[in-house]
């Protein structure tokens, strides 16, 4: 809400922001996202899906284990939350990982922010195995985008990332 008052020559406003109430934020599998308003315990999350388990954002680390949020405990809002394979449970989180879980996690709110359409993406589920391997990480598969251009050069942007020992 916005309050708009005269004083001469000189306008004043004064805005008002009215904050959504938090929510605790469940970014699932298939990478959509689950919101709850009210409080729910992880052992009703975990009825639905056996072979998962729930863990907290802020507990995982490079390279650290994946621990579980306990059963007992409630999922606190203003907090974002991974449904993870039981497999991951106690075992290093490798660098690509991580990334694969920040990229799904970033999709999921910004479709849940109804974010535009045209750049709307999708993002594959993860496939975890046991075995050896590059992190023992593969996509579910491709992902294809069309897009009309409009003007412009029609470069494609591609970052380069790579990682920086310390």
């Amino acid at each position: 809400m916005i309050l708009s008052t005269d004083m001469g020559i000189c306008k004043s406003c004064d805005a008002t922001v009215v904050a959504e109430p938090a929510t605790a934020k469940l970014v699932l599998q298939d990478g959509k996202l689950q919101e709850f308003e009210s409080p729910v315990k992880v052992s009703r999350l975990l009825q639905k899906d056996p072979t998962c388990f729930v863990c907290d954002s802020d507990g995982m680390e490079f390279d650290g284990l994946v621990m579980a949020v306990d059963a007992d405990d409630e999922l606190r809002p203003g907090q974002l939350y991974f449904l993870l394979p039981v497999s991951m449970l106690r075992r290093p989180l490798h660098a690509e990982e991580m990334a694969a879980l920040a990229v799904k996690a970033s999709a999921a709110l910004g479709a849940a922010r109804g974010a535009c359409s045209r750049h709307r993406r999708s993002v594959a589920p993860l496939t975890f195995h046991s075995g050896g391997g590059a992190g023992g990480m593969m996509g579910g598969g491709k992902r294809r985008v069309n897009c009309k251009r409009r003007g412009g050069k029609g470069r494609d942007f591609a970052s380069k990332l790579s990682a920086i020992s310390e």
